[in-house]
């Protein structure tokens, strides 16, 4: 059995009542009905356009085999005889991970996972998710919501979304290689760049920050693996605008009404 964690709600500003953003009534109107399906937090789109092909989904109580229906005023959606429906409010909280947490709603492991974290009644009844990932032993920012369209923009590759590490090397960190990593090489899994880096603190030559638009699993650790360093110690400080400013490592807070408006327009 996991043990218990209690995660702490930061005192930053506008911890206290989820400020959120009423889902717009033309955001349902028209909506395909495998991505209703998806925004109502049943599955993935791809698994909810099965769902509907293979005749397990009713609109007003017929079988809709159609993923691209589109949902009209008053449409009622069930799946597997249970109605569904996507939350009225898109919530975004801003969480500082500590280590040892993993970044999924549920794990078959039964370890800590980020939503275990989140402690807040006041989130119960929305269906959230983070968006992207940090590995285990990762620290620092993530972003969790349950606007879908958000956190497809922000993932994606081409929009190219801005994220500072802190990487902690196990030695010194050799100037010569700053060039390699500016210049850019090439991993097994495609091509490595950054936009910049840099000596995180002149006074510590082990921890170096950079600045990379990529989003590939454990990129970072196999950057500095290919140089021939191995990262310690793994700090994710800027995330698509945001800040570790007010959030102590072990706190969470909801975005403001200027960061939601900032990161759902995010580019």
């Amino acid at each position: 059995m996991k043990t218990p964690r209690y995660f702490q709600r930061s005192q930053a500003r506008n911890s206290a009542t989820p400020p959120g953003l009423d889902r717009p009534v033309d955001d349902i109107i028209g909506m395909r009905l495998n991505k209703y399906i998806a925004h109502s937090g049943v599955a993935s789109r791809r698994q909810a356009g099965d769902l509907v092909k293979a005749g397990k989904v009713k609109v007003n109580g017929r079988v809709e085999s159609n993923p691209a229906y589109q949902i009209q005023a008053g449409d009622e959606v069930s799946v597997g005889n249970k109605t569904v429906r996507p939350d009225e409010r898109f919530v975004y909280i801003l969480l500082n991970k500590p280590r040892n947490v993993i970044t999924t709603t549920s794990d078959e492991q039964d370890r800590t996972t980020v939503m275990d974290l989140l402690r807040d009644p006041q989130l119960t009844p929305y269906r959230l998710f983070p968006v992207g990932r940090l590995d285990r032993d990762t620290t620092g920012l993530l972003l969790i919501t349950n606007d879908g369209d958000t956190a497809k923009r922000l993932t994606h590759p081409s929009h190219r979304v801005s994220k500072i590490y802190h990487a902690t090397l196990d030695r010194d960190f050799a100037l010569s290689d700053l060039a390699r990593l500016e210049i850019g090489f090439d991993l097994d899994d495609g091509p490595f760049n950054v936009s910049w880096a840099r000596l995180a603190d002149e006074a510590d030559p082990k921890t170096v920050a950079l600045q990379i638009h990529i989003g590939r699993n454990r990129i970072v650790r196999r950057a500095f693996e290919h140089l021939g360093y191995t990262v310690e110690k793994l700090d994710r400080v800027y995330l698509a605008g945001l800040t570790k400013k007010d959030l102590p490592r072990g706190f969470y807070r909801h975005l403001t009404e200027e960061e939601v408006r900032m990161v759902r327009h995010f580019s």
